[in-house]
């Protein structure tokens, strides 16, 4: 069902507020570093509008292009991110192994980069807004970084109250930014009109042709001008394409382009300035009200990354990339607004290290735009399969479209690998930990999936061949969650093959998870009587909604499933895994306690369903995985 007019507004608003944090505040500090630092490119009026040239198309063709035109189509159950973009590539090639592996590692890597580069988007855009304080009194430069850490953690505290709400309230800040971002330009544009004169893009390919090699290190920090395009697009789930959309052509763009130009007429005006343009386009007067209203919005760009984490963290989980986590959905409309408490705090502490470990944002920016850039390439690789594979395009579109994208993207990657020395490997390391942490959790599942084969029945086979008469009868009600409706539970056959009993009434129970915030009571429950005590049982359940065994027994009560004698005697039988390595290496013995680790730090089924603990009964296993001479795992 399409949305009102009026609800589109305010979801466009929200979406203001949320998605285009991260990209609106790179005025801050973006163009100020083409004319920093070592490496720094010399300041003229041909080389201001080449890299202004750069900037703008650079907004064209990868964020209004790349992203909002073909990149959003690519959702994946109304998600966006990396993920779903994966998965997209995967379900479009169908039956055809060849590729999926590829698309798989780089799909998760890819993921794992947004992490790593997340980690600093918080902490350059404070530092960056609090830094201002700096030109109006250099006496305030030693207390950018611990302002800026006070300000991250009353931001990450605040996520439990949800992206929704959070979003409503920065929205219109953002509204106002963009508003002055906007305006601050036309100021100075006004003041050197020949500055629109880059909008022509023969003067950026002057400029990289007249700079050769060096303009690499220009490159780097024009790329910091769209950071914060993969965002938007993980962002998808909460807010949708058209308000995206539309938050960006009527508002985000015009602001941001006005503003670059509005720096460049400045710099041109007067050179002195380079240090930090954005915060002389006005007066000292001004300066102080211009720190706040940039702190407002640099917290807003840090609660773009942050929703980003969320969504994808929460895409990882429900494709079983990731071990279940406690997850809190924050919206009765959105399914992709969440809050992951434990993803919170890792997140705060890492960003408050970044802060104290670089301390200024010009370090920050030496280290910012590795990850993102690698992660775009991923994106275009991903995209062919998605628009060859499942939208059917042509094979010369895709080919001719993909190529601009990645030659563009290529050569940024390639300024921005100048920065692994002088801090790029920070990101990059994060990144590395996280894949190591999804493909940890892939493989180890897959191993243990493979060993619990031979324990596995299918549920036809068994009923066909179950002779109660071989088994002692226990007067009770046993509940075996069955996640596989088509087979029989482990923790089942394990049960009776070593008690040799089998109790009067058996409930395979699945518990699924719908698209839908709630589902009503009268379409919650389908049951199946298989004959000899068994009953086959699914209960469905809104996102919105909670699993509570208490309430499912209530509800079997009014329904008249179950006999007051089968709801007396309840108990609840769990399986539980674990993978023990006979004489290992040490990097097997490293993957081994790193897979059991993250197994017993998930949300175990207790918790997540809520089951009393005195009705559980937890039936484990372990799976030993031996390594032979010359034989795979």
């Amino acid at each position: 069902m399409s949305k009102t007019p009026s609800k589109q507004s305010v979801l466009a608003l929200a979406a203001l507020g949320i998605v285009y944090g991260d990209i609106g505040t790179s005025p801050l500090y973006a163009f100020r570093e083409c004319f920093n630092g070592k490496h720094a490119t010399t300041l003229n009026p041909d080389n201001v509008m080449g890299i202004l040239s750069l900037i703008f198309w650079l907004l064209i063709l990868i964020v209004s292009v790349k992203y909002l035109f073909v990149v959003l189509k690519a959702d994946h159950h109304g998600e966006g991110g990396v993920l779903a973009l994966m998965q997209s590539a995967l379900t479009s090639l169908g039956d055809k192994r060849l590729g999926k592996t590829f698309i798989l590692l780089i799909g998760l890597f890819g993921a794992a980069l947004l992490y790593g580069d997340g980690l600093l988007t918080p902490a350059i855009s404070v530092l960056s807004a609090v830094e201002g304080l700096k030109v109006i009194n250099p006496a305030f430069e030693n207390l950018a970084p611990p302002l800026t850490t006070l300000i991250l953690v009353v931001l990450f505290l605040g996520q439990q109250f949800g992206t929704a709400k959070v979003g409503m309230l920065f929205g219109p800040v953002m509204l106002l930014w963009f508003s002055i971002l906007g305006v601050l330009g036309v100021v100075h544009i006004l003041k050197y009109p020949d500055i629109l004169v880059a909008l022509n893009p023969v003067l950026a390919i002057k400029f990289l042709s007249v700079e050769g090699f060096e303009s690499l290190y220009v490159l780097g920090a024009v790329f910091l001008v769209v950071t914060g395009g993969e965002a938007l697009y993980a962002d998808l789930g909460h807010f949708g394409k058209k308000a995206i959309r539309q938050a960006w052509f009527f508002v985000v763009l015009p602001g941001l382009v006005l503003n670059y130009f509005g720096q460049g007429a400045l710099l041109i005006r007067a050179p002195q300035t380079a240090i930090n343009p954005f915060f002389h386009l006005v007066e000292q007067s001004w300066r102080y009200p211009l720190v706040i209203i940039s702190t407002l919005a640099t917290i807003i760009a840090s609660q773009a990354i942050i929703s980003g984490v969320f969504s994808l963290t929460y895409q990882a989980i429900q494709l079983k990339y990731l071990p279940r986590l406690k997850v809190v959905h924050t919206s009765e409309t959105e399914r992709g607004q969440v809050y992951i408490p434990k993803v919170n705090w890792i997140l705060l502490f890492l960003t408050v290290m970044v802060v104290m470990l670089f301390r200024t944002s010009a370090n920050l920016a030496v280290a910012y735009g590795i990850a993102i850039s690698v992660t775009m390439i991923i994106t275009d690789l991903l995209l062919y399969f998605v628009m060859r594979h499942k939208w059917y395009w042509s094979l010369i579109i895709c080919i001719s479209l993909i190529l601009v994208f990645l030659i563009t993207d290529l050569g940024y990657l390639g300024a921005n690998s100048l920065k692994i020395y002088n801090g790029g490997w920070f990101p990059l390391t994060i990144a590395l930990i996280i894949f190591t942490i999804f493909w940890t959790w892939i493989k180890g599942n897959e191993q243990l999936n493979q060993k619990l084969k031979p324990f596995q029945l299918p549920l036809s086979t068994f009923i066909s061949r179950f002779d109660r008469q071989k088994y002692f009868s226990i007067p009770r009600t046993a509940i075996y969650l069955n996640e596989d409706k088509t087979q029989i539970p482990t923790a089942l056959l394990q049960n009776m093959e070593h008690n040799k009993a089998a109790h009067e009434t058996v409930i395979l129970l699945d518990i699924c998870f719908t698209n839908r915030p709630r589902i009503p009571k009268e379409g919650r429950m389908k049951v199946k009587n298989l004959g000899q005590g068994f009953i086959k049982m699914s209960m469905a359940y809104g996102y919105m909604e909670k699993a509570h065994m208490r309430e499912m027994i209530a509800y079997w009560k009014s329904e008249g499933v179950l006999t007051k004698k089968n709801l007396q005697t309840l108990s609840v039988f769990l399986s539980k895994e674990y993978m023990l390595e006979e004489a290992p290496g040490f990097l097997d013995q490293i993957k081994i306690s790193l897979f059991n680790w993250l197994q017993k730090n998930s949300q175990n089924d207790i918790a997540y369903f809520h089951i009393p603990a005195e009705m559980v009964f937890e039936i484990g296993k372990t799976i030993e995985i031996r390594k032979e001479k010359d034989k795979p795992t």
